[in-house]
């Protein structure tokens, strides 16, 4: 590739960084999600909502209901609003922040003021969808098959949903109109292939890196702990323990738990060991250095 080429690359990936500054003054950097990564992820979703609707459709035929079309009808319909809305209301509610088909395009939710995402933020941008995607063709699907839908209705409804779906093209954040009321991004997930063992030096690869004043606010009591929880591995401790710490140090909500803790963990651990060794040891955070 050309050194022109190799420039507009850079440019065009820089472009895509987002840059949080905590209150120590340490430079945090996001990378926002494609266009492309996301219309993957809303297709892998979109295709596993479609084959659990096929089953949802032969229970329906199971239970009899298919004789009273109006009653199927019914059914149908609202088990469709209910799947799609709670599929990524709840899969982004959890610890990961993302559908499967954002974590198979390796992609996550985070909120643009760095916090924790909040079940108000999730269920906005993803009511959002249902005006933007879901309902008009949901409609026009409906009338077209009791034939009340006329050509310039159709061509209406897809004109609707084209224009809402294709607003993150126009705006550098790549941003819905869901993520734009909510105050989310759709950002690149910091995701390492961590070691089965959390203790090990050097065999593995830290997704994210700590400065020195980040580290010290925490002591030998604090990284046994942080083990202990490593250890149990309980979603919601971690959640727990990574959000005290992110607000101890300043640190914006910016990849997954497990990730962020295990980092904390190996370097916080490494750095006491070096202290170690000149005669340091700091029993907790209260104890002074």
């Amino acid at each position: 590739m050309s050194a022109a080429g190799n420039l507009r690359m850079r440019a065009a990936q820089e472009k895509k960084l987002r840059e949080f500054v905590t209150p120590e003054g340490v430079d945090l950097q996001l990378r926002i999600a494609s266009a492309a990564l996301r219309l993957g992820a809303l297709l892998i979703d979109l295709i596993l909502i479609v084959l659990t609707l096929i089953l949802f459709t032969l229970l329906i035929l199971w239970a009899g209901l298919a004789s009273n079309s109006s009653i199927a009808v019914t059914v149908w319909l609202l088990g469709a609003f209910v799947l799609r809305t709670f599929w990524f209301i709840g899969f982004e509610l959890g610890a990961r922040a993302a559908t499967p088909g954002k974590r198979l395009m390796g992609i996550r939710v985070v909120a643009r003021d760095g916090g924790r995402l909040t079940a108000d933020a999730v269920v906005a941008r993803n009511l959002i969808r249902e005006l933007e995607l879901f309902l008009p063709l949901t409609m026009m699907g409906v009338g077209a098959a009791e034939d009340m839908v006329s050509g310039w209705t159709a061509l209406a409804g897809v004109a609707w949903s084209l224009t809402l779906s294709l607003f993150l093209l126009f705006n550098r954040d790549r941003m819905r109109m869901g993520d734009l009321i909510a105050g989310t991004w759709v950002v690149m997930a910091k995701r390492a292939k961590l070691d089965r063992d959390i203790t090990a030096d050097g065999g593995g690869v830290d997704a994210i890196r700590f400065t020195d004043a980040e580290l010290a606010v925490y002591g030998i009591y604090e990284l046994q702990e942080l083990e202990r929880v490593l250890r149990g591995a309980d979603p919601r401790a971690m959640r727990d323990v990574a959000d005290t710490i992110r607000g101890k140090i300043g640190r914006p909500v910016a990849e997954e738990d497990d990730v962020f803790l295990t980092s904390y963990y190996r370097q916080l651990k490494a750095r006491l060991e070096r202290g170690l060794l000149f005669g340091k040891r700091r029993e907790d955070k209260y104890a002074s250095e």
